[in-house]
């Protein structure tokens, strides 16, 4: 059974960071409630200032800059190199981090995910007027836009436009190997992101 989402950046939900230094809006989860006992979760967080980052024992974590100048972030007290737009940066969800901003706000995305129970692909890819086709036998397959009118096909059939922000879920029992085509006509991102049960 093949189930697909839209999702909205309207319909979002916030939800308080665990730290309670901010907050984040919620795309989607595979289960679970609050911010515990998901498998995967996708959000967008505005971050306002220097400060730590929540700890999320057991799970994995990749952060990408959407808007604003960058960050660089010291994890376990190591500095990575500086975070600059639709860089994607994977860490452990138990590492001590702190962030420190470049140049004022940022907002970023983030794709926290359990390694016990899932393994995981994020990709950030360009969409052009001629589509960009491309295949994926994950059983949970997650695009995310960063650009207004992004055009999806799934096997050779329109199933949505994305703007700015929204996401496609596609979920099915088993692995099935499916063609997606990406058409936009302005310059932009989108991210791909696929995860694997593990057995």
């Amino acid at each position: 059974m093949t189930q697909l989402r839209i999702l909205r950046a309207a319909d979002y939900p916030r939800m308080p960071w665990k730290n309670g230094a901010g907050s984040t809006l919620e795309i989607a989860r595979d289960a679970g409630e609050g911010l515990e006992g998901f498998g995967w979760r996708l959000s967008i967080a505005d971050v306002g200032e220097s400060d730590g980052f929540s700890a999320f024992n057991g799970y994995q974590r990749i952060i990408t800059v959407l808007e604003g100048a960058g960050m660089q972030l010291t994890v376990d007290g190591q500095l990575s190199r500086p975070l600059l737009a639709l860089d994607a940066f994977a860490f452990s969800g138990d590492s001590r981090v702190e962030c420190r901003l470049l140049d004022g706000p940022i907002r970023d995305f983030n794709l926290i995910y359990a390694p016990s129970r899932y393994s995981a692909r994020l990709q950030w890819l360009q969409p052009v007027p001629q589509a960009l086709q491309l295949f994926s036998s994950a059983s949970v397959v997650l695009l995310f836009s960063a650009l207004d009118g992004l055009r999806v096909q799934v096997e050779g059939e329109h199933v949505a436009e994305l703007n700015r922000f929204d996401c496609l879920v596609l979920e099915r029992d088993k692995p099935l190997l499916s063609e997606l085509r990406l058409q936009a006509e302005v310059a932009g991102a989108c991210a791909l992101i696929e995860l694997q049960p593990r057995r």
